[in-house]
């Protein structure tokens, strides 16, 4: 079973948090992972629901995780792209299966992101 992996462009912290917050408020901050999963400070309905249709789908789970909180190998398959989703396909190997264009393309829709993430999982 893979596991999707989404990257945030944003660290984990009390003032890194606070800093996404303003960001957000005067719409300078840019990641568009964040805006997909989180209405200001939690997951949406339609991002659980989401994650929910891509398990019973395709069997894959999904993780979020910060840029400083990623794992080594996380490190290596996104440094510096950010935001993005990574696959992990069961094995320790790691590819990038979305991008930052791509998440910029959905543009903070759920519905949008979904049929993308769906086209790349069809591909995989």
């Amino acid at each position: 079973m893979a596991q999707l992996i989404g990257v945030y462009r944003a660290d984990a912290g009390f003032f890194a948090t606070l800093r996404q917050g303003i960001g957000r408020l005067f719409g300078s901050h840019a990641c568009w992972l964040s805006h997909l999963t989180h209405s200001p400070h939690k997951p949406t309905a339609r991002w659980k629901s989401l994650e929910k249709s891509i398990e019973q789908e395709f069997g894959h789970t999904f993780a979020l995780v910060y840029r400083n909180r990623r794992t080594p190998e996380q490190q290596a398959a996104s440094a510096g792209r950010e935001p993005c989703i990574l696959i992990d396909d069961g094995q320790g190997h790691l590819s990038m299966i979305v991008d930052w264009n791509d998440l910029e393309l959905a543009g903070g829709d759920v519905e949008r992101f979904e049929r993308i993430l769906r086209s790349k999982l069809l591909m995989y």
